[in-house]
């Protein structure tokens, strides 16, 4: 009995050890263990996600399964084996054993990812709740730097520059992993509630560019329920991205071409990094201006110049508010001409492409005038706007184009052109030599039906001018107005072109802010 008990014994080790196993390991997928005596592996399959994706493997050292390509962290792997038994122990459990396990590639998580700076060394460790094998770092999550640990670690130590800041970090238990990039903000040691602002204050950003601010403490703590005011006022709103952090999201124009953007925080919460000097508690960005050769592109495709606009490029640029913008600051090649044939033979001669002339000027004038808007002749962020929502919307000038050339020749006399016609000539008065009326171009800035007007004569007197008729104001006190004299064809003013009232009542209409006066 007891060699038959001892047979037996020997016999159940044989039988078991005849068996390959397959188990999970701590630095390769998988370990695979054989039978007694050798064997053979045969086949190594290993499946990704629900999907069942093939991820490629090597085994080494006869044991370890490895991936030979990065496998994303928290992913499901199906893995499986078929191991060859040797001959002399098959005929009792078969020449072949086939083994599966499903294993899940494991996470690295940061206990926080907000971190105040030693103050002792000034270093900036980084705590994870389960060791890792590897992390990367770096700028943006474009621009990592990889690191491949020793020995697994709880905690590393990484560089870091100034006071606050934000990077980019992955970290992975395993060398073989992949895993998920996110942001990591560090701050100055103390208690007073800090904020780091990405992009970094004081450098340039688009009109559409979200603004982040990442707190030392939890939002609610510093800042409760009332989001930072965001200046100029601009369509969008703050979205909480996590605890810590915050992000306006400019909607439709955004900022505004040129505009200077500007954050401001409670009293108490200091920002640091980028340009934010010490206890600042407020932040600013520019947003580049528009150039002048788009505005002068954009002025044409309105109608507010006597010019047409050809893109280089047929498809020209998109009707969006974030193609336009961004054309509007590197003006896309084109070419301009003449939208009639008999435009004043001078204009070409004071026209220049990308150059902010009063013919630009009028333009400007005219669109602003048209949009309701302070007719100043500067293309500030509100033009702008309504520049690009006008091009988008397809919203052209209505009115047309006028010149008004003004000779002071023998007579003196106006002819008033319109979209490529004369529709109004006829005799004038300029100034006298002692009050003459300015030579050159401008653009009319003020229109009255009717005005008073007042000064002082050439000898000193001076004169005040009721119910004066059809003015419009083109330089300083200068004006085309109707004006009772015995005649007309010859300097009589004191600065200002007079016309007999019917010819005033015909060239008012086709003067408002915006007209170009050409005197000659």
């Amino acid at each position: 009995m007891l060699v038959l008990v001892a047979v037996a014994a020997a016999a159940g080790i044989v039988f078991t050890s005849a068996k390959a196993s397959l188990t999970a390991d701590p630095t390769a997928l998988a370990k695979i263990g054989l039978p007694l005596g050798g064997g053979k592996i045969e086949s190594v399959v290993v499946l990704m996600g629900p999907q069942d994706q093939p991820v490629p493997v090597a085994v080494r050292n006869d044991a370890d399964i490895v991936p030979t390509k990065s496998v994303p962290a928290g992913t499901r792997l199906a893995i499986q084996v078929v191991v060859k038994r040797p001959g002399w122990i098959s005929w009792l459990s078969g020449s072949t054993q086939r083994l599966t396990l499903t294993v899940m590639a494991p996470t690295a998580s940061l206990r926080s990812h907000f971190v105040t700076v030693s103050s002792r060394a000034g270093t900036l460790r980084l705590h994870f709740k389960h060791p890792i094998s590897a992390y990367s770092y770096g700028p943006t999550p474009a621009h990592l730097r990889h690191v491949v640990l020793p020995a697994p670690a709880s905690v590393v130590t990484v560089p870091h520059n100034g006071a606050a800041g934000t990077f980019f970090m992955s970290a992975s238990p395993r060398t073989w992993e992949s895993a998920h990039t996110s942001a990591v903000s560090w701050f100055p040691p103390g208690n007073s509630a800090t904020a780091v602002a990405n992009p970094a204050p004081g450098t340039t950003i688009k009109a559409d560019t979200p603004i982040t601010l990442t707190f030392s403490k939890p939002v609610s703590r510093v800042l409760g329920s009332h989001m930072p005011p965001v200046s100029p006022t601009t369509q969008g709103t703050w979205h909480s991205l996590n605890s810590h952090t915050i992000q306006f999201r400019p909607e439709g124009y955004g900022y505004g071409l040129g505009a200077k953007v500007q954050v401001a925080l409670p009293s108490g919460v200091h920002l640091v990094g980028g340009q934010a000097g010490p206890g600042a508690n407020d932040a600013t960005w520019t947003v580049p201006a528009g150039s002048t050769t788009r505005l002068q592109q954009l002025l044409a495709m309105l109608g507010y110049l006597p010019l047409n606009f050809k893109y280089a490029n047929s498809k020209g640029v998109a009707l969006t508010p974030a193609a336009q913008e961004a054309a509007a600051v590197t003006a896309p090649a084109g070419t301009f001409s003449p939208r009639w044939s008999n435009i004043p033979s001078w204009f070409s001669g004071e026209w220049s492409p990308g150059s902010y002339g009063e013919l630009t000027t009028a333009a400007v004038m005219a669109f602003e005038n048209t949009e309701g808007m302070t007719a100043d002749g500067v293309a500030g962020p509100p033009v702008w706007n309504a520049l690009i929502s006008a091009v988008i919307h397809g919203k052209r000038n209505g009115f047309g184009y006028t010149i008004v050339d003004v000779s002071e020749g023998s007579p003196e006399s106006e002819t008033t052109w319109h979209d490529g016609k004369t529709e109004v000539s006829g005799a004038v008065n300029t100034g006298i030599p002692a009050t003459p009326t300015a030579l050159g171009t401008f653009a009319v800035f003020e229109h009255l039906p009717v005005t008073t007007m007042s000064g002082t004569n050439a000898d000193g007197s001076h004169y005040v001018d009721p119910g004066i008729p059809d003015v419009s104001y083109f330089n300083g006190g200068d004006a085309l107005h109707g004006f009772l004299r015995g005649s007309y064809g010859y300097p009589q003013s004191d600065g200002c072109v007079e016309m007999p009232y019917s010819e005033a009542a015909e060239v008012y209409p086709y003067t408002p802010i915006g007209t170009i006066v050409h005197v000659t």
